[in-house]
């Protein structure tokens, strides 16, 4: 035979044959209809057919038979727990319970902590009621695998079935060694209830929540104890529950149940303070219920104190969450401190402050600083004030002036309120020492003023004078300086020296306001009389500065004063009472003539305006029916014109045109004419 060929003369090499029609066939068969004919051909299935035992004979073949082939599987696979179990019960329903036995003993040798086994054991010998074998069982069990509780339940269960209390207590007591679940203390509880044994009861308990320290355990022992009317024992329980589950594991329940438990018995002082010993120690994520619960007992048995101290521990968990997050956070701190100070915790303040100022700043910025500054000022005049404690307070200061960082910034008011401190315990020398230690470390214009401040209180104008020296050495180009030593030796009627210092303000090179020196010199020369001595400032101003405000207060001094005469009491230079006359008219109009002549000439269209109307309204008030008529004549009329712009456009804007600008414009005529025809 060929080797590529195989029986029934197939080629092995050859290629399949090819299907030639490949249209579909006349008629479908579907999916259903195969499976539908499959169940219409499907053949019966065999039953081998029944065997009835009718003598002894027949029936000792039978087990012999059944008893081989349970052994033979055995021997096979002895592993198999499945088939001792079900040669176990087929001995076992042939009522032969020592070989039912004898197989689940050769079990568990098999497998001595196969559970099953031992449940299906038991189950046996007490469905036979073979209590003792059962009992023997249970305990051997129990032994073998104590962790296993529903051997302890079963057992237990069997034993209060037949009545054997004791028996099952000591079961009981057997199980709790191992200390269990949860569940299997209940059960013991339970099971001493049934029978009334309720001081039991309370003793599993409390052997039970030392096992199970869980706050619903000691609620569980707390309400049982209650139900049998021992309050001061609930109380101790409580007390008891407390101290064992610690801070770590303190339970916002066990509070409620507390405090309700005391204000049951009328004990609403009890009570208050239990809802305040836990809002006080535990975080407000954990104490919702628990506040909730306080604010409905303080409206029912609380006043208006007791309610503000509700809100202000609520606000005080706020405040300790948000530092917990973000330690940097001095508006809370201040918040914070203030909340405690309020509520008279002095204690509290204090830990609140002290654990404030060691959060210091970690960037050396004064913006950074100020917030935190201001915790140390406060601290300071709490102990001054709230805790009367002077050394501690002295303290205070001196750490916190020993932590800024004066050779980049320093805050006068810490060293100003260090002095006044001092001052306020008759300490006058240590309090000029801080002010002149500050002003040498780190000289400042406010500390320079504060430092002056004290010393015109105390009447040390000599002291002044040298304060006011040196600041000026620091710094001359703060006006306000200058002007407040040239006030206070016109206080003291040095004249001469107060006009000095004004010389040598105005004569200074840089000065942040000018216009407030100049106007303050002028006033003190107008105090003093000399009418001159302000009218040639006031020239000395002008060439200085061509500012609109000084022609017209120029003009306005003009007005109210004579040539040579000081005015009277009762004119003011600002606008007083009495009418001026002719002379001091004429002058003012030749100011204010300068000054539009100025404007003028230095080409300054708005400020020609602005100086025609306060011209305007002035002869409006003092000038005749000519001298108006002249101003008039002098007020432009806008005009629209157009210029080119930097992008290369066209913009319109007004512009004024002048009456007496005629001669500089030669096409005045026609605007003016164009002017009239637009009003026509």
């Amino acid at each position: 035979m060929d080797d590529k060929m195989v029986p029934g003369g197939y080629d092995r090499a050859a290629k399949p044959p090819k299907i030639k029609n490949k249209n579909p066939a006349p008629v479908q068969i579907t999916a259903e209809q195969l499976l539908r004919e499959v169940q219409e051909r499907k053949e019966p299935i065999y039953k081998p057919p029944e065997q009835k035992i009718v003598d002894s004979d027949e029936l000792y073949a039978y087990q012999m038979r059944k008893r081989k082939e349970y052994e033979d599987s055995i021997r096979r696979n002895r592993l198999n727990i499945g088939t001792w179990l079900r040669y176990a019960s087929w001995e076992e329903s042939q009522n032969n319970l020592d070989r039912a036995r004898s197989i689940f003993e050769r079990a568990l040798d098999v497998d001595s902590s196969n559970q099953t086994i031992y449940l299906k054991y038991v189950e046996m010998e007490m469905k036979h009621r073979n209590v003792n074998l059962a009992r023997n069982l249970f305990d051997r069990v129990v032994t073998l695998l104590p962790r296993v509780n529903q051997f302890w339940f079963r057992y237990t269960y069997m034993e209060e079935v037949l009545g054997n209390i004791l028996g099952a207590r000591l079961v009981f007591e057997r199980w709790m060694k191992w200390e269990p679940e949860e569940a299997a203390w209940n059960a013991y509880v339970k099971f001493e209830k049934r029978y009334n044994e309720f001081q039991k009861a309370e003793a599993v308990f409390e052997r039970f929540v030392y096992v199970h320290p869980d706050p619903k355990n000691w609620l569980k022992w707390a309400n049982l104890v209650e139900s049998h009317g021992k309050i001061d024992r609930v109380r101790e329980i409580f007390s008891m529950a407390l101290d064992r589950l610690g801070t770590a594991h303190m339970n916002q329940h066990v509070f409620i149940a507390y405090a309700k438990f005391e204000t049951k018995v009328k004990e609403i002082e009890r009570a208050r303070v239990i809802y305040k010993y836990g809002l006080e120690n535990l975080p407000q994520s954990k104490s919702l219920s628990l506040y909730n619960q306080y604010v409905l007992f303080e409206k029912q048995f609380g006043d208006q104190d007791d309610i503000e101290y509700v809100v202000s521990s609520k606000r005080r968990q706020q405040y300790k969450k948000i530092l917990l997050e973000s330690p940097f956070d001095y508006n809370t701190w201040l918040d914070l401190t203030q909340l405690e100070e309020n509520m008279g915790n002095a204690d509290l303040a204090r830990e609140a402050y002290s654990d404030a100022i060691k959060h210091i700043p970690k960037a050396e910025e004064k913006r950074v600083w100020r917030r935190y500054i201001y915790l140390w000022l406060l601290y300071a005049v709490f102990e001054e004030s709230t805790m009367n404690d002077l050394e501690k307070a002295r303290n205070v200061y001196k750490d916190c002036l020993s932590i800024i960082p004066h050779k980049k910034f320093t805050f006068a008011k810490v060293w100003i309120q260090y002095a006044l401190f001092e001052i306020r315990q008759l300490n006058l020398k240590d309090a000029r020492l801080v002010l002149g230690r500050g002003i040498g470390m780190c000289p400042k214009n406010r500390l320079f003023r504060g430092y002056i401040e004290l010393e015109l209180q105390l009447r040390e104008f000599d002291r002044v004078r040298i304060l006011y020296n040196k600041q000026l050495e620091f710094n001359p180009s703060i006006c306000t300086t200058w002007i407040e030593f040239a006030k206070m030796e016109s206080l003291l009627g040095e004249t001469e020296r107060s006009r000095s210092i004004y010389e040598l303000a105005v004569d200074q090179t840089e000065l942040d306001m000018p216009e407030l020196l100049w106007k303050a010199y002028i006033d003190f020369e107008i105090s003093e009389g000399e009418f001159n001595n302000a009218r040639n400032l006031y020239e000395r101003l002008l060439k200085r500065s061509d500012h609109i405000k000084v022609w017209i207060s120029y003009a306005r001094f003009e007005c109210y004063l004579s040539n040579n005469t000081p005015q009277d009491s009762n004119s003011q230079p600002d606008g007083g009472e009495s009418v001026p006359d002719k002379k001091q008219i004429l002058n003012s109009r030749n100011v204010f003539e300068r000054a539009y002549n100025h404007y003028k000439k230095s080409m300054q269209s708005e400020s020609r305006v602005l100086i025609l109307e306060a011209w305007k309204k002035f002869e409006s008030e003092f000038g005749d029916e000519h001298s108006n008529k002249r101003v008039d004549d002098l007020i432009p009329s806008k005009v629209k014109k157009r210029r080119q712009t930097s992008d290369g456009g066209w913009e319109e804007y007004l512009d004024y045109v002048f009456p007496d600008d005629k001669d500089q414009m030669p096409n005045i005529k026609l605007l003016e004419m164009a002017r009239q025809w637009k009003v026509r």
